[in-house]
């Protein structure tokens, strides 16, 4: 289960491990804690939430995961006690070995307020007396941080890395679905508005091109990790990776669990 802020953070972050997991043959939930509707520059409110609730079943759609979208405003998020106990009846709905976030120091307030109310809900999810109307877990999964590039009050600190080059054309293709965000809206707020394509196919090569330009460097930052899981042959030729940090809550990130969760990725 992948618990981003917004429609599109679970596919940008963690859509390459989700890929290889679906083609394992594994269930996974993508949730959005926010319904999306602030990530436009000309179109706000419920019209922009529904366009981005079909654009994430699309992306969905890429792989035969599951995604599910919270009412809770963008832009507005705080970490109250209700959207708190939702995480914990989807957690508990779902049962996933592993869950992924955004780590708590980051630009977004939404992305900060999301880590900290799946951290919130992190032991609660084995008290029976929290949000009684699910059955509470035996255990906790684990959970783990999904890469950025912030430096404080400590820097990203991965365990993991996992080669996405198998599927990375999967990623594209669900970031695609996006098509307010990444042809549209995060162009347009980072002043590139006129290098985006009209003919969706060159939209295509350009998005692909533009991801790849992103995460390259992840795998240039942590390729001893590459080496540790791949051996040194396999590491040199990673180009995309993604990687992961282990949170101190839910349950106890000991190597051969984290070593098992990934394996055969």
């Amino acid at each position: 289960m992948v618990i981003g802020a917004h429609p599109d953070d679970s596919e940008y972050k963690v859509g390459g491990l989700a890929a290889l997991y679906r083609r394992a043959g594994h269930a996974v939930c993508f949730v959005s804690v926010t319904n999306g509707e602030s990530g436009h520059q000309t179109v706000y409110g419920e019209p922009l939430a529904q366009t981005r609730r079909a654009e994430a079943l699309a992306s969905a759609a890429v792989t035969g995961l599951d995604y599910v979208i919270l009412p809770n405003r963008d832009g507005y998020l705080m970490p109250r006690t209700s959207i708190r106990d939702d995480l914990i009846r989807l957690i508990r709905t779902f049962q996933p070995h592993l869950v992924v976030t955004h780590r708590p120091n980051d630009y977004h307030p939404d992305h900060r307020y999301t880590s900290q109310l799946v951290c919130d809900a992190a032991y609660l999810l084995t008290v029976p007396a929290v949000a009684d109307d699910a059955p509470a877990l035996a255990r906790d999964p684990l959970i783990m941080y999904m890469e950025d590039g912030f430096q404080r009050p400590y820097p990203f600190s991965p365990v993991m890395a996992v080669d996405i080059g198998p599927v990375f054309d999967q990623v594209v293709a669900m970031l695609a679905c996006h098509t307010s965000q990444f042809f549209d809206w995060l162009p347009y707020n980072r002043g590139e508005s006129a290098d985006v394509p009209a003919d969706p196919e060159l939209r295509i090569e350009w998005l692909s091109r533009w991801y790849g330009q992103q995460i390259r460097p992840v795998a240039q930052r942590y390729r001893g990790l590459l080496q540790e899981r791949y051996g040194s042959a396999r590491a040199e030729r990673v180009e995309f990776c993604e990687a992961y940090e282990p949170c101190e809550y839910g349950a106890t990130p000991t190597q051969e669990m984290i070593k098992d969760l990934f394996q055969g990725f």
